[in-house]
């Protein structure tokens, strides 16, 4: 049987992968470079710590120099920017971390690719040709509507209460299921469209994003009187 790895011996991109990873597990996906610097920090003061200062500050500098600069975790593909200041691991990032810590199991080979149920295959079409996501990836957040999100989430005006909450949660618990599934392994559309966690994780964004966005908006309709 292997020794376990000493984590205090790995380079500094293994021990802010660590970070990241331990972020995931606790449901921050996609996670701030502020929340990985601090968690990073946490984590590995002595190494993340400003100079004469390791204890009480991090050294925000070294981490976010690791993560955005020449031979950066992002630049190695090991985190995949999700937006402003947003990252998540991708597959590689995983791998990274299950051969470090001398995990056995390795991820399937990049040449395999996973088939999407119809469902799951007419779900995403929704999403990657409305018109939100085509706003979002062209960096016009600003000109997203009341009307673009729910054609993303296939609402109708006038779905009221436990109906609108409900189709809400299937869209949110569709993605969290795909992002599970998509983890170690990319799928292939019936199209041919290759669909990555990293895809996953920037439609998950959006959703959240409109969630918090038009929050008031999506209260006024659960509020509106069934007509009778």
């Amino acid at each position: 049987m292997s020794a376990k790895p000493n984590v205090d011996d790995f380079t500094v991109p293994e021990k802010i992968l660590l970070a990241a990873d331990q972020l995931e597990k606790q449901g921050h996906s996609p996670f701030t470079a502020e929340a990985l610097i601090v968690s990073s920090w946490q984590r590995f003061p002595a190494t993340f710590g400003l100079k004469g200062f390791a204890e009480k500050h991090p050294d925000s500098n070294k981490i976010l120099s690791s993560i955005m600069g020449e031979k950066g975790l992002a630049r190695r593909g090991w985190l995949v920017k999700m937006g402003a200041k947003l990252y998540a691991l991708t597959r590689d990032g995983r791998n990274v971390i299950r051969r470090v810590m001398m995990q056995e199991e390795e991820a399937a080979p990049s040449s395999t690719l996973r088939r999407l149920t119809r469902d799951q295959e007419r779900f995403l079409k929704v999403l990657f040709d409305s018109s939100a996501f085509q706003k979002f990836d062209g960096n016009r957040k600003a000109d997203l509507s009341f009307a673009d999100a729910c054609r993303y989430w296939s609402v109708t005006e006038n779905m009221k209460g436990d109906a609108l909450d409900e189709r809400i949660e299937e869209v949110s618990k569709t993605l969290a299921e795909l992002d599970r599934i998509l983890a170690d392994v990319d799928a292939e559309t019936s199209s041919s469209r290759v669909v990555t966690a990293g895809d996953i994780r920037v439609l998950t964004n959006i959703h959240r994003y409109m969630e918090d966005r038009f929050d008031r908006h999506l209260n006024l309709l659960r509020s509106r009187p069934v007509k009778k």
